[in-house]
């Protein structure tokens, strides 16, 4: 899953001279570790919520505009966005004004995840190759989400419009929440707001 072109989509969308985003590059990928989420609180043109997943060397995402919930009956909307380094798990500030994506960004929060993807005579299956078939099973380790969920395919994206939804599994553990208010949300890194980090970091 590696290879110079991965963030290719990201570079091109930002000035790094402009903008405080990781520009990449700089953290290599754990060896044995588990691999590694962030759910982050962008209060951009439209407040939403972006989940990270990291798949090799880098955080495949999705734009989430109601963010995760914690009880299975929700169907949540989930936009695939480009891929991000691995440092943008860390990330939290402001983007300035006119770059892509300009608005603040918080943690809202991260942890580890286990793939549970498996074909139909139950062996398990690469993570990458589940995404690529459309439907991903995962086990959340965070401080807020906790539990397995979902993402699945249900719209293509052979004319740039694939979309997902983003479910919680009935069963796989109990515990966690669901996504909050974002503007009374804190960060699980600063315990900040998304105004606090506004008027601090803008």
């Amino acid at each position: 899953m590696g290879g110079p072109d991965r963030l290719g989509d990201y570079h091109g969308r930002r000035h790094f001279d402009r903008t405080g985003e990781p520009r990449g590059g700089a953290r290599e990928e754990a060896g044995s570790a588990r691999p590694r989420f962030v759910v982050q609180i962008h209060d951009a043109r439209r407040m939403h919520f972006d989940v990270r997943l990291q798949v090799g060397d880098v955080l495949k995402s999705w734009s989430v505009p109601k963010g995760p919930s914690a009880d299975p009956r929700d169907r949540r909307l989930a936009v695939p966005t480009e891929d991000h380094p691995l440092e943008y798990e860390e990330f939290e500030g402001v983007i300035p004004r006119g770059e892509y994506g300009g608005g603040t960004v918080i943690v809202w929060d991260h942890g580890t995840y286990e793939p549970l993807s498996h074909d139909r005579r139950g062996r398990a299956v690469d993570f990458a190759e589940s995404l690529e078939r459309g439907h991903a099973t995962f086990r959340l380790h965070g401080s807020k989400l906790r539990g397995e969920y979902a993402l699945t395919r249900f719209r293509g994206g052979d004319d740039g419009e694939e979309a997902w939804l983003l479910v919680r599994a009935a069963k796989g553990g109990s515990g966690g929440r669901g996504a909050p208010d974002p503007r009374r949300a804190r960060s699980a890194r600063t315990g900040r707001t998304l105004a606090q980090v506004a008027q601090e970091d803008g």
